[in-house]
Parts: C-alpha cells; structure tokens; sequence
C-alpha cells in the first residue's frame, strides 16, 4: 500500500520548548489514521506543520508527493481540514456557506455547483441545506464543517478532534458520517481525538506523547501489545478459591464479589477455569480496551486530559 504522508525527522522548538523532537511515521492511502496522544503533546504542531500552517525547524513532509517547503501550494489543493472551532457563518444558510467557501478555488460557476453539490451529498447535510448555520445542532454543525473542507475534493481530509463537546448520540451521527464518507470515496482520513473508543476504530494508531512518537500499530497489535485482558471468576466458596489461586501462585483482587485475575491474553484463561472448575459458578473474560493501552504507553487517562 503506499504511503500518501510520509513525515521523517520533523523537529519544532518554540524557544526552548521541544514541542516536536525529531518523529517519523507514515499514512496509507485509503486509511483512517489516529494521530493521538494527551495535550501538549505535540498533536496540533505536528497537524499545522503537516498543513502547512506551520513552518518545522528541521526535518522532511511529503503529501500526496509533494514537498513540503518547496510545493505547499499544491499540498493545499489536496488536503481539507476540518477544525475544532467552527468557522462558518452563523447568518448563512450551509448551502450560503459552502458557496462562498468554495468560491475560493477558483472554479467556474458549474464547477463550483456540481462540488458544493457533491460535497453537500458526501457530508449528509442535504437535509438542513437551507437552514442558517447558527440555528442547527452541534452535530449537524460537525457535518457541516466536513462538506465546507470536502468542497475542493482533496485525498485527504485532516479531522481535528472533531467530535469533542458532543453528546454521544451525536458522536456517533457524526462518526457515521466519517466512515461512510472514508469507504464511499476512498479518501484518506487523518483523525486526531480525545476518545480512544474513536482511536480504535482507526485502520491505524500513532500515538504521541511529550514530542516523541511513543507507539504505533493497528489498533489490535497496540492492544496485544500494551494492555491486559481481565479474567473475573465468581466463586462457589471464597476460602476454598483464595486456596486454590494462593497454590497456584496467581494473584488476584476481589472486587465486587468477584476474584479479578491478570492475563497475557483470551486464551490464556481457559486452563485457569478448566482447573477451578468444580470452585467456581461463573466466569467472564475482559478484553484489553485501547484506554488501557494508551495509559500504559503514555501514564495519562486521555478523557482526563480533555478535560
């Protein structure tokens, strides 16, 4: 698969702050990616410079083949950005917006027609086309900003935590609208996000901390990795249980009635049940989440960070 971002050696300094110390990584054409990692961590410098918004002290970015420092403005035509703060007019209706918006490109009046169309169509706005921006919801505002950056038909669209302060039915609306237009057209996505449910739902996770590329991987091979699977028992006989696991030598808690066990991984918990058998009524095994992942790789609960 090839790569339409290839980001080598970035580096930013804002004074004496090392804000981006020296990553590498890449973005597969057609691929969802997760950019993640706690505030400060570099997330939004590495975005702008990839946009160019933001001028790297050192290092090499290439998008869609283009260099960046030396075709920038190419690099602009193929990329949409979707930011965290609205930007539209809250006075114009989104067909209003997406015009004057997309009045921009230079495109004559049918060309600019059939894109805001098109882009209309890709966002699923078409059912509140006339309303004013400022009169609909945060998650048709959310669509809304998506069909405004999708008006120039870039490869790739760049989504600044786009669903933070949403409920989560509107998140998933929103996220709904994400991965149909992801499937439908091909695009690459390069998702940014507070929400690790989100992450995961990436072909593919970088994940920065401090400057510094920490991890990355599909989102099963950064679980394999980095979390634990869970094992509950509920048990027969308490005493008899805690004998049998202290002979074991497996450590355990007890936690709201239940014996909570570590393990490396799913399979590993059937000799365990098949041996407490006769001690035990039930059992439930616990898949590894990307949360418990990302707080291994970087010390930080993400939603706290958010917040």
């Amino acid at each position: 698969m090839s790569h339409i971002i290839n980001v080598s050696s970035l580096k930013k300094n804002y004074g004496n702050v090392k804000a981006v110390k020296g990553i590498d990584f890449h973005v597969n054409e057609g691929e969802l990616f997760a950019f993640v990692g706690p505030n400060g961590a570099g997330k939004t410098t590495t975005i702008d410079i990839i946009c160019t918004l933001l001028k790297p002290d050192s290092g090499a970015v290439i998008v869609n083949g283009y260099t960046l420092g030396k075709q920038d403005d190419k690099i602009r035509k193929n990329i949409g950005i979707v930011f965290q703060d609205n930007l539209l007019d809250n006075l114009l209706t989104i067909k209003e917006n997406l015009y004057t918006r997309g009045s921009f490109y230079g495109l004559s009046s049918k060309e600019l027609s059939a894109a805001v169309e098109k882009a209309a169509r890709a966002a699923d706005v078409e059912s509140f086309y006339n309303r004013p921006y400022g009169k609909i919801s945060g998650g048709q505002r959310r669509r809304a900003d998506i069909a405004r950056a999708l008006v120039n038909t870039p490869k790739i669209l760049f989504l600044d935590e786009p669903t933070t302060g949403l409920d989560p039915q509107t998140r998933k609306s929103v996220w709904d609208t994400i991965r149909n237009l992801q499937k439908g057209t091909g695009m690459t996505v390069f998702l940014t996000t507070h929400y690790m449910e989100e992450a995961a739902k990436a072909d593919y996770i970088a994940i920065i901390d401090n400057g510094r590329i920490s991890a990355k991987g599909t989102p099963s091979e950064l679980r394999a990795k980095y979390s634990t699977d869970t094992l509950r028992l509920i048990s027969k006989d308490n005493e008899r249980l805690t004998t049998f696991l202290n002979e074991q030598n497996i450590k355990f808690i007890i936690s709201s009635g239940a014996f909570i066990i570590n393990i490396s991984n799913t399979l590993g918990a059937l000799p365990l049940v098949n041996k407490a058998e006769s001690l035990i009524s039930g059992f439930e095994v616990i898949s590894g989440s990307m949360d418990d992942a990302f707080v291994k790789i970087t010390g930080h609960v993400m939603r706290e960070d958010a917040g």
